[in-house]
């Protein structure tokens, strides 16, 4: 079996996570704790009983969803678990961060203060009711995109999550992206909704925060990852700091690549996928997207047990 680890993205996030996992594995409190020296707040207070409203918001929900991950990954590496065991990693949207972490590229540390300015910058760069986001399903990506060229209208309007062969999220100022809702619908789309989400992620409109990140991005150590990340912008493996670095500014204005990466895997010789962190909704795309992908959910600490009698 070869195997990618991959680290979930925003809208996972529930009040609780990773609790248990802190209870059970003295490994995985630490992450927690030092995310919460990083930032100089008790993030996991919210994380584990706070309002789901504070936590949705993007500046927590960033690094806490990175703490969950990661907390989850050292509690598979206490049972002798290693990183080192998969041949890739990969991470969606802000799972990335996760995926570096995890490949020991970035400081856990410097993970949570990054993406603490990454869901501030995000969310600062497009005021409030002007971007929108909206998830197309039943369009392939190359129909989704001829829906985002066409509702675009002088105005941005792009595909920003190639999540599956289904479901693509276009992104962008709010009246292109209520017309990419209709003309997808008259395209023979089976849902085109609205998200609820609060910036339009992914798109040109996030040129603020790229620029943002370049600049926090420099003050930061990135080492060669000693597992091969395959990246969102590029949907291939690449390993080399400077290059990742620079993948990371790209990717806040670029296409997740999530369908083709995930292909990418594949054909590359990955036979299972573990989804390391809370939730299994990339467990749920990957198996639409490989149905042949065996895919775990790795959140709990009865996650980890199961794993490790699967994988023994």
């Amino acid at each position: 079996m070869s195997r990618a680890y991959v680290f979930p993205g925003q809208g996972a996030q529930t009040i609780g996570m990773g609790r248990d996992l802190a209870q059970a594995y003295p490994e995985a409190k630490a992450v927690f704790d030092e995310v919460d020296d990083a930032l100089g707040e008790k993030l996991s207070a919210l994380i584990w009983e706070g309002e789901q409203d504070a936590l949705t918001l993007t500046q927590n929900a960033q690094p806490a969803l990175m703490a969950t991950s990661i907390a989850a990954m050292r509690a598979l590496e206490a049972e002798g678990v290693k990183v080192t065991d998969a041949a890739f990693v990969a991470g969606h949207s802000l799972g990335e961060y996760s995926a570096l972490a995890a490949a020991r590229a970035l400081s856990v540390a410097d993970a949570a203060r990054l993406l603490r300015i990454r869901g501030r910058a995000m969310q600062d760069a497009v005021p409030v009711g002007v971007g929108a986001m909206a998830a197309l399903l039943g369009l392939d990506f190359a129909a989704a995109q001829d829906v985002a060229i066409e509702a675009a209208q002088g105005q941005v309007c792009q595909a920003a999550n190639d999540n599956d062969p289904g479901q693509v999220v276009v992104s962008g100022h709010k009246a292109a992206v209520e017309r990419a809702v209709e003309i997808a619908k008259s395209k023979g789309a089976k849902r085109a909704v609205i998200l609820p989400v609060s910036a339009p992620f992914h798109c040109a409109l996030m040129q603020p925060a790229a620029e943002v990140m370049r600049a926090a991005l420099t003050e930061v150590a990135i080492n060669a990852p000693v597992v091969p990340l395959v990246a969102n912008v590029r949907a291939e493996a690449v390993t080399d700091p400077d290059l990742i670095r620079a993948l990371l500014v790209e990717q806040v204005t670029g296409s997740v690549r999530w369908r083709e990466s995930v292909l990418w895997m594949a054909d590359a010789g990955v036979t299972e996928c573990w989804e390391v962190g809370a939730g299994k909704a990339l467990a749920g795309m990957i198996r639409r997207i490989v149905r042949e992908l065996e895919c775990r959910a790795i959140g709990t600490s009865d996650d980890v047990t199961a794993a490790l009698a699967a994988a023994n």
